[in-house]
């Protein structure tokens, strides 16, 4: 069991640290340290999803809690659920993105306030650990409810598409995005790849950030001719752009669009995460907001989110946080908004991308190495003396011409790092320079 507890969710491998025993003790711990009265629960398509479903809602019903199952959904339908049924909180049985063998667990509180390592979760976990008699409570129940229709409604309500009517091609990943845009598809014409939910992933992994998971999109993209192309990861809760050319859209240049998109209505926070392109906190400030960095992670981005009013944020991995969504993501409403961007500047969808190209980037690459925090205080000695330097999220350096990030994965045992310069050729130079400091022997 050691390790399925990470920075904001719970994920190990099925069954040998995720099953059907753990998942009860998880709604007896979520239930102890909550004293909710009432929980929404969703689960994705995995194979597994269903076993843990029956090990969790016992778990909480004998812990006398009233479970609202909302079925097999999205996260941030579930999400939904929570903050318009005014539940006391809600937990997905997903593992996101990782292959078909993992699955895991998302919690919230009330108005889907995520629990993450820093409010809740490293209290769970001790409950989860403890050895100690359990004595059931009465009074708990499980009902199922209907959510996907109030969904599809609030995300309709934001559609402004001037009488357009788009051609999309859509990779589903074999993953929940298919619930995700059930109630907005009918006002597109929807190319789809891989639609079927297909717990075994048949096809590719569901992770946008990953390019290669991406090659069969723009290929899509490119023979239909397509007005752009989406792709979703396995619970929906991210997303990612191709142009009308199948050229990739870096999923941090949405928030910049976005974030333009808002200030026509005047000035607001909008937030990024530290990996974004500098591109991104240039362009809100040059169209009047406030751009604000952010650490990795839904559960920090939305705390910070909700103390600074933010109208909306987002991350470099394609999580998309709206305020009218109880601060959560959805995929569903970025995708209306970047049509109805297309349809109110008549630009292609390329065309509203290409000032943002500004620099180059590696992207986030992922190392594995024998031992993380020895390779982060390799680089702190090498780099902090000089430059812009800061610890927000592993360790950050800016450069005038060039900067990186370094951080530890919240979600994996891997080293994430991201160089960006003026020109490929100071990328490359500088990626490498940090490369040969990393893996000094290591």
């Amino acid at each position: 069991m050691a390790g399925i507890f990470k920075s904001y969710d719970v994920r190990g491998v099925y069954p040998e640290s995720v099953n059907r025993t753990t998942a009860e003790k998880i709604g007896r711990a979520y239930a102890e340290l909550t004293q909710a009265g009432t929980v929404a629960v969703g689960r994705d398509m995995r194979l597994s999803s269903e076993e843990l479903f029956d090990g969790l809602t016992a778990g909480l019903v004998s812990s006398g809690v009233r479970v609202l199952s909302v079925g097999c959904c999205s996260t941030p339908v579930l999400y939904h659920a929570v903050g318009t049924l005014k539940t006391d909180g809600g937990i997905m049985i997903t593992a996101s993105h990782n292959p078909g063998q993992w699955n895991g667990f998302k919690f919230c509180l009330a108005d889907a306030v995520p629990m993450g390592s820093d409010n809740g979760l490293k209290e769970m976990e001790e409950i989860f650990n403890r050895d100690s008699a359990f004595f059931p409570r009465s009074g708990g129940g499980l009902e199922e409810v209907d959510i996907l229709d109030r969904y599809g409604a609030f995300v309709r309500q934001f559609a402004d598409l001037k009488g357009r009517t788009f051609r999309i091609a859509v990779d589903f990943g074999n993953g929940m995005g298919s619930v995700e845009l059930s109630g907005i598809r009918d006002l597109f014409e929807l190319i789809p790849l891989y639609e079927e939910p297909d717990g075994s992933f048949p096809n590719h992994e569901a992770n946008p950030l990953k390019t290669d998971t991406l090659h069969d999109l723009c290929r899509k993209v490119k023979e239909t001719g397509a007005d752009f192309g989406v792709a979703l990861d396995g619970d929906a809760d991210r997303c990612g752009f191709v142009d009308e050319t199948g050229s990739i859209i870096p999923m941090d240049f949405f928030i910049a669009l976005a974030a333009g998109d808002i200030l026509k209505k005047g000035p607001a926070v909008i937030l990024h995460d530290l990996r974004s392109s500098k591109a991104v906190p240039e362009s809100i400030a040059e169209k009047g907001g406030k751009p604000v960095m952010t650490r990795v992670g839904h559960s920090f981005i939305k705390k910070v989110m909700r103390e600074t009013g933010a109208a909306f944020g987002g991350e470099l991995s394609g999580h998309y946080y709206f305020r009218e969504n109880f601060c959560a993501e959805s995929p569903a409403l970025a995708f209306i908004r970047f049509a109805n961007m297309l349809s109110q500047s008549g630009k292609k969808a390329s065309e509203l991308a290409a000032p943002l190209r500004r620099y180059a980037s590696t992207g986030e690459l992922n190392y594995e190495v024998s031992d993380i925090q020895s390779a982060i205080e390799k680089v702190r000695k090498q780099y902090s003396g000089t430059g812009k330097w800061f610890e927000l999220d592993g360790v950050s350096g800016e450069y005038g011409s060039w900067r990186f990030n370094l951080r530890p994965s919240n979600t994996e045992p891997l080293l994430r790092l991201i160089v960006e310069a003026d020109t490929a050729k100071k990328m490359t130079e500088e990626k490498n320079r940090l490369l040969s400091v990393i893996f000094e022997n290591n």
